[in-house]
Formats: structure tokens, C-alpha cells, sequence
């Protein structure tokens, strides 16, 4: 692509539970992306995964409001916008399932357009909190001990479950294991706490991880780029409860942040060398925040997850710690589309297609 200024699809909203948080982080990206270079038209998607064009979509999703599908079948557009122009580039800031799943990018494939993010694989192995660690531990890296579960495994024998965790020791953290921003996440401090907290994922996803629950430093790191990505300063979240959970993340604000970590200069190392291994594990792209665990006790470090739609506020630590690293907000959003479009180039010079140069195929 040109110099031309480019129009950016910025897409947003979603059916994940991280629709709201989604709305704040494009609100943000919308207003720092550089108008000389970039037109941008906000792509909202309701709650019920119509894609809402017209008028003002960040009002319209803010409302709540849920328009009806047009009338063809196999687009997921409002009525009225079927014959929208695509954008040069489209910008994900979709959190959670349907925009950090793979989902979102298997449908923007076809359309041949380059997107901001991660591609399919890296994506729907990154959300899912059970495959990343068994990705990482095929690697070699280090992860808190965990056990992983099905719901069918708890309908079918619950005491057996019980019994297979009692391993891991108390406390113990259940997530959901393809949410993010906390939610859905319980520390359990007593053995008969954890079956209704496993309940509770479960109203979440059918696939839940619960996890050693140890006295840890939560250090995260940004990482930006594609084979060889810059990796930031080292962050650290210093909770005002017990652990960085949704309500502190975007509703008190209790907790605060440091920004360099004070570190020994070997652990920040080690962070950084985790952060680059663990991106390529998943053969990620464009950016990701990876969040790690330091052991009080021990001083052991533990990768926890990646998540490849950060929060992306002015204020949330993925641009704060690409900022402290030299990468202003602004420039971090130009980089992002500039790293989808020279991925998408890259791309088209490949061989999609096959002749055997034979009719074999025509014959009946």
C-alpha cells in the first residue's frame, strides 16, 4: 500500500463479557490515531453480533442497543449497511471471545484486508488459557502448577475432581479459560468453597483451569512487532486486594502500578528472554501483553498468560509500558497498522493456488 491516507475499520463491542471494556479501549484508539494518516470509521458489533455501521456506533453500542440482522443470510451487517465500503485496514479491539479467539480473523481473511493482531492460530491457542500453558510447558517454560478440567469431568464424577485438585494445595485460583480481564476469576481459600467456584466458571465456559495459588509479584511486559518483536520495560500491578480482579482493573482503581518494576537486573532479563519465547511459542504477531509471576518465596519466575487485545487505553499498561520504552501512544497505534499491512504484503507473495496441469479432477 501507498502513503495514501488510509481508512481504518475500527471494530469493536462484541459478544464476550468484555464488551464494555472493549468500547473504552476503541473510544481511546479512535482519538490517538493520526488523522493525517488514518481515516477512521468505527464497526461496532452489538451484543447479539450485529455488526452496527450507521450513524454513531460508539453511542449506539454504549446504549446497549441491538439492531436487527439484515436481510442476507451469511453477512452479519445491520440493515442499511450491506453495501459499506471495506477499509484500507481494519483495527481490532475486540476483547475476549469473538475478537482474541481466531473468530474475527477467520472472517476477515476472505475479504482481503489486513488486520491489526495476532492471525487465527495464535489467537484461538492465546485466549484459551489451558492450551497456552500446555504450549509454554512443551517448550520448556516455566508455569504455575495448574490442573485443567471439563465440565463434562465435573457433571460425570465431581468427588473424583475434588480429589485429583487436593494436589495443588490451598488457596487455589479458577478461571475460565477463555476469558480475560479477570472475569470469572475466584480465589478459594477453603476446600468447601471450591465447588461453587467452579460452578461459577463453568457458567462462563465449559473449560476451566484451576490453578497453585501462590504469594507472587505480578510483573507484565508489552511486546510489539512480528519474528523479532521489541519487548518493553518491565511493569508491575501492585494490588490493592488480594489479586488484580475486573472490579479493581476498571472500577475502584485501588491498585496501583510501577513502572520499571524494581528488579534485579538477571530477573528483568529473564523476563524479557520468557516474553520473546512464549510470543513465538504461539507464533503471535503485532502485539501482546505477556503477564508473568515472581515467587515471593522461592524468587522462581512464572510465565502466567498472553493476552493479544490488551487493554488499550491511554492509561493501560500495555501503552504505558511501550511509552516508558520509547513508543508514545500514537506511534504504538501507527506501528500496529503499519506492522498488519507489511504482514499482509508479505503474504500476497505467496502461492495460494495449485494446478496439477491434469482434468482428473473433472471427471465424474
Amino acid at each position: 500500500m501507498d502513503n495514501a491516507r488510509l481508512s481504518i475499520g475500527l471494530l469493536f463491542g462484541g459478544e464476550s463479557p468484555e464488551h464494555e471494556v472493549s468500547i473504552v479501549s476503541a473510544r481511546s484508539i479512535a482519538a490517538h490515531l493520526d488523522p493525517e494518516r488514518f481515516e477512521v470509521r468505527p464497526m461496532g458489533i452489538a451484543r447479539n453480533g450485529v455488526w452496527v455501521l450507521n450513524g454513531d456506533p460508539f453511542a449506539r453500542l454504549a446504549a446497549g442497543e441491538m439492531p436487527p440482522r439484515g436481510p442476507y443470510p451469511f453477512l452479519p451487517l445491520e440493515a442499511g449497511a450491506e453495501m459499506a465500503e471495506l477499509p484500507d485496514v481494519f483495527f481490532n479491539a475486540i476483547h475476549g471471545a469473538g475478537g482474541e479467539d481466531g473468530q474475527i480473523q477467520g472472517f476477515l481473511e476472505p475479504l482481503h484486508r489486513p488486520y491489526t493482531g495476532a492471525g487465527l492460530l495464535a489467537m484461538a491457542a492465546g485466549l484459551d488459557k489451558w492450551i497456552t500453558k500446555r504450549i509454554w510447558e512443551s517448550g520448556g517454560l516455566p508455569v504455575v502448577p495448574y490442573v485443567g478440567l471439563t465440565e463434562e469431568e465435573w457433571r460425570r464424577g465431581s468427588g473424583e475432581v475434588l480429589r485429583s485438585l487436593a494436589a495443588l494445595g490451598l488457596p487455589v485460583f479458577v478461571k475460565p479459560a477463555n476469558l480475560g480481564s479477570s472475569i470469572g476469576i475466584e480465589k478459594v481459600k477453603r476446600e468447601e468453597d471450591l465447588p461453587a467456584a467452579l460452578e461459577r466458571a463453568f457458567t462462563y465456559d465449559r473449560r476451566v483451569l484451576v490453578e497453585q495459588g501462590l504469594t507472587v509479584r505480578e510483573l507484565e511486559v508489552a511486546v510489539l512487532g512480528g519474528d523479532d518483536p521489541r519487548v518493553s520495560v518491565v511493569g508491575e500491578i501492585l494490588p490493592a486486594g488480594e489479586f488484580y480482579d475486573f472490579k479493581d482493573k476498571y472500577l475502584d482503581g485501588k491498585s496501583t502500578t510501577r513502572i520499571p518494576a524494581e528488579l534485579p537486573e538477571g530477573v528483568a532479563n529473564l523476563v524479557h528472554r520468557y516474553a520473546v519465547d512464549a510470543f513465538r511459542a504461539l507464533d503471535a504477531y503485532g502485539m501482546a501483553r505477556v503477564d508473568f509471576f515472581l515467587d515471593r518465596s522461592t524468587g522462581r519466575l512464572f510465565l502466567n498468560e498472553i493476552n493479544f487485545i490488551p487493554g488499550f487505553t491511554s492509561i493501560s499498561m500495555y501503552p504505558k509500558m511501550m511509552e516508558a520504552s520509547g513508543v508514545p501512544y500514537a506511534e504504538l497505534l501507527t506501528r500496529l497498522v503499519d506492522l498488519a499491512v507489511r504482514r499482509f504484503e508479505e503474504k500476497a507473495k505467496k502461492t495460494r493456488l495449485f494446478r496439477s496441469g491434469s482434468t482428473w479432477y473433472e471427471q465424474s
